[in-house]
C-alpha cells in the first residue's frame, strides 16, 4: 500500500518511484520554512518528519538541542534516508540544555530550580540508573551537569557538596584491583538533586567558577538521534558531533536505547561521527522493550539468565531474522566518555560490521557498575565483523557474550584497558585473529569453539568452564536456534600467536589447557570408555588445537604443543607509543622468531566446532583464509608468528593506528 501526503505543494509518497529530495536545515531557518537551501527548516525534526526513502537531509553549521526522531524508513540500501552534516561545517546535536539562571547559595555552591514541566515526560533527575545486572552501589540519576564540557560527579547529599574530596584511586570491580582515577581533578566537581511534585532543584559545586558566566549544561533528553518506533530501516547518519544524552542502563534483558541507535531496525549506517558523554550507552544496535524490559529487577521471580533465554524466543516472534533486523555498519566514529558502553547490542546487532572506530574512556568515571560494561558489548553477535578498531582506556575493551557465532574479531588494537576482551558462554565457531592485546589483562575465555590466530597477547588470560548456564547456538548464518549447551571448556584453537608474560603476571599462555585432549579422535575415544550419557561428556576434557606459538618472558605453553618457541627470560618489551593522532608498537624480537614460521590458517586447516557441528566460514558461507596481517599485508603459505609479516630480529617500530 502506498501512503502519501502533501507538504508545500509537493507530493511525497512511500512506495513507487519519485525524485529524491534534499532537505536543508540551518540555524537561520524557520519553523515555516520549506526545507530548501534558500528557505531551510529550523530544526532537524522538521526534516525528519517528512524525509522518505531516497531523500537526504543536510544540516548546516550550528548547535541543535533536540532529540531527532526519524519518522519514515528507507526501503533498501539504494533507497535509504541520509542525515548528514554539510561539507566542512560543524554540526552538534545535544541532549542537554544550557542553564543560565543559577542562584548563589554558599561558597562555591549554586542552585537552579526548574519546573518539572521543563523536562516534559522524561525527567533525568527523577530517573535513576536501574536494571538487570546492575550493582546498586549508590543511587545515581540519569541527569548530569557539565561545565565547559566537563561532566560532574553526583553525590548523595547536600552536605557532600561542601567539601568534595579529590579521589585518586578506585576499586576496579572486575579485577578487584585498586586503580588510579582517570581524571582526579574532575572528581571535586560535584552535584546533587532534589525533586518534588512541582520542581527539580539541582545544586552544584563549581569550584570558584561563575555558572552564569561559563557554559553550563544539564541532561534533558534521553537520546540525540533515535526513532521512537521500531522498523525505521536504512538510515544513514554521517558527520555529526553528538553529546549529553540521559540514556538508561542497557542490559541484554531490557530496552536498549543509546544516544544514537537503530531501535530494532535494519541497515543503518552510522559513520564519521564524534559521540561522547552518554550517561550509559553511545551507539545502540540492540533489542527493544517488547522482548523483555528488566523483568528480573522488576518482577524478581526468575534469574536474569532465564529472562534472557525467553527474550530470544520472544524476539523470533517479533521478526528477529536476517531479512528484518541488523546488518548495520558502524564505522569511522570517535566515541568517548560514556558511562557504560561505546557500542551496545543484543539480538539487534546480528550480521553487522563495526570497523575503524576509536573508542576510549568508557566506564572510567565509575559512578555505577554492572555486568554490562565495555567499549563494545554485544550479545548474539551472529556473523558480526569487528575489525580495525582502536579501543583503549576502557574498563573492558570488547565483551562478546551469548551466541557469538560466525563472528570475526580481527586487526583491532587494544591497550591501557583494565581488560581487553571477554568471550562468554558462546559455542563458536568464531575467530579472533591479528589483534594486538597490549593490556596487562588480555582476556577472559568463558567460551568454547574459538580460534585465536596470529595475535600478540601481552597479558593475563583466564580460562573457565560454565556448567550452570546452558546457552543457545544457531544454524550457521541464521538466527534460528539449533540447540543449547553448557560451556565445557576447550574446543579452542591457538595458532601462530605471540604470548608475552611479565614478572608480576600469571596465566599468560596456553598452559591452562594442560590435561585437555589434543584431537577430536582422542576425545571421542576417551568419552566412549565412560558409562552413561550426559555425564560421560562432563568427565573428559574437550580437545584443543594448539601449535606454532611463541612464549616469552614467563608465558607458559600447553604441554602437548609440538612446535613452538619458548624463552622464559627474553622480554620483547612490547610498548604502545602514542604520537599525536598516530600510534606505534615498539618491540624487540630474537633471531629465532624471525626464522620460525607458522602455517596460514583457513577453513580447511581448522577443525569443525564440536557442539555446533559447524565450520569456520565467512558470513556468506565461503571458506575463510587468514592470509592478511594486522596491517593488511599478504601472508605467504608460511609466515612469521604474531600480527605482522614485516617483522625482523632486533628492534621494530610499526605504525598501528593513524
Amino acid at each position: 500500500m502506498v501512503s502519501s501526503f502533501y507538504n508545500e505543494d509537493r507530493f511525497y509518497y512511500q512506495g513507487g518511484d519519485r525524485m529524491a529530495i534534499e532537505y536543508h536545515v540551518a540555524k537561520n531557518g524557520s519553523e515555516l520554512g520549506k526545507g530548501t537551501k534558500q528557505d531551510p527548516f529550523h530544526s532537524i525534526n522538521q526534516a525528519a518528519a517528512v524525509a522518505v526513502a531516497g531523500d537526504t537531509v543536510t544540516i548546516h553549521e550550528g548547535e541543535y538541542r533536540e532529540w531527532v526522531k526519524p519518522k519514515y524508513p528507507g526501503l533498501s540500501n539504494k533507497r535509504r534516508i541520509t542525515y548528514q552534516a554539510a561539507d566542512g561545517e560543524q554540526v552538534v546535536i545535544k541532549g542537554s540544555e544550557q542553564i543560565r539562571e543559577w542562584e548563589h547559595v554558599d561558597g562555591d555552591i549554586w542552585k537552579v530550580v526548574l519546573a518539572n514541566s521543563f523536562f516534559g515526560d522524561y525527567n533525568p533527575y527523577n530517573e535513576i540508573v536501574f536494571g538487570d545486572w546492575l550493582f546498586d552501589l549508590e543511587t545515581r540519576h540519569l541527569g548530569d551537569v557539565y561545565l565547559n564540557g566537563m561532566s560532574f560527579y553526583e553525590v548523595n547529599s547536600y552536605d557532600e557538596l561542601k567539601n568534595p574530596s579529590v579521589r585518586t584511586e578506585v576499586l576496579d570491580h572486575w579485577t578487584k584491583k585498586i586503580v588510579p582515577v582517570h581524571n582526579q581533578e574532575q572528581t571535586k566537581y560535584v552535584w546533587y538533586t532534589e525533586t518534588d511534585h512541582k520542581n527539580t532543584t539541582i545544586f552544584a559545586n563549581f569550584q570558584g567558577a561563575d555558572p552564569n558566566q561559563e557554559l553550563v549544561e544539564i541532561n534533558v533528553r534521553k537520546a540525540c538521534f533515535y526513532p521512537e518506533v521500531t522498523g525505521i530501516d536504512y538510515i544513514t547518519v554521517r558527520g555529526f558531533e553528538m553529546a549529553h544524552a540521559a540514556t538508561p542502563w542497557t542490559p541484554p534483558t531490557a530496552d536498549q536505547p543509546g544516544l544514537i541507535g537503530a531501535n530494532w531496525s535494519k541497515g543503518w549506517i552510522i559513520e564519521d561521527n564524534i559521540i561522547h558523554d552518554s550517561k550509559c550507552s553511545a551507539i545502540s544496535i540492540g533489542k527493544e522493550a517488547s522482548t523483555g524490559n528488566n523483568y528480573r529487577s522488576v518482577r524478581k521471580d526468575k534469574p536474569g539468565y532465564q529472562y534472557q533465554l525467553e527474550s530470544v524466543f520472544t524476539a523470533k516472534k517479533a521478526g528477529w531474522s536476517k531479512e528484518k533486523i541488523g546488518s548495520h555498519i558502524i564505522r569511522n566514529n570517535t566515541i568517548y566518555d560514556c558511562g557504560q558502553n561505546g557500542i551496545v547490542g543484543h539480538l539487534g546487532c546480528v550480521f553487522s560490521e563495526i570497523y575503524n572506530n576509536h573508542i576510549y574512556n568508557i566506564a572510567l568515571k565509575r559512578e555505577f557498575f554492572g555486568h554490562e560494561i565495555a567499549g563494545i558489548k554485544l550479545h548474539a553477535a551472529i556473523d558480526v565483523q569487528i575489525h580495525n578498531n582502536r579501543i583503549h582506556d576502557c574498563s573492558l575493551g570488547l565483551w562478546s557474550d551469548w551466541q557469538t557465532q560466525g563472528t570475526r574479531v580481527s586487526q583491532n588494537l587494544f591497550y591501557h584497558n583494565n581488560r581487553d576482551m571477554f568471550m562468554e558462554v558462546s559455542h563458536g565457531p568464531y575467530m579472533i585473529d591479528n589483534n594486538i592485546l597490549a593490556s596487562e589483562y588480555s582476556f577472559d575465555n568463558f567460551a568454547q569453539g574459538v580460534a585465536y590466530i596470529n595475535n600478540i597477547i601481552c597479558g593475563k588470560m583466564v580460562h573457565r568452564k560454565i556448567l550452570n548456564r546452558s546457552t543457545p547456538y544457531h544454524l550457521p548464518h541464521s538466527t534460528d536456534v539449533a540447540g543449547y549447551s553448557l560451556i565445557y571448556g576447550g574446543d579452542d584453537r591457538f595458532y601462530n600467536n605471540i604470548f608475552v608474560g611479565a614478572h608480576d603476571l600469571e596465566d599468560v599462555g596456553t598452559a591452562h589447557y594442560n590435561g585437555y585432549t589434543a584431537s577430536l579422535d582422542e576425545y571421542m575415544e576417551e568419552v566412549n570408555q565412560e558409562a552413561g550419557d550426559v555425564d560421560r561428556f562432563e568427565k573428559v576434557e574437550q580437545p584443543v588445537y594448539i601449535n606454532n606459538n611463541a612464549y616469552f618472558n614467563g608465558a607458559k605453553a600447553y604441554d602437548r604443543e609440538e612446535n613452538n618457541i619458548i624463552d622464559q627470560h627474553f622480554d620483547p618489551g612490547f610498548e604502545i607509543v602514542e604520537d599525536g593522532d598516530q600510534v606505534f608498537l615498539s618491540f624487540e624480537l630474537p633471531e629465532e622468531l624471525e626464522k620460525f614460521q607458522g602455517e596460514v590458517q583457513s577453513t580447511a586447516t581448522l577443525n569443525r566446532v564440536r557442539i555446533v557441528d559447524a565450520e569456520f566460514e565467512n558470513p556468506d558461507g565461503s571458506d575463510i583464509v587468514i592470509d592478511n596481517d594486522y596491517s593488511g599485508n599478504q601472508r605467504s603459505l608460511k609466515s612469521p608468528l604474531g600480527a605482522f609479516t614485516n617483522i625482523q630480529k632486533g628492534k621494530n617500530k610499526i605504525k598501528v593506528w593513524s
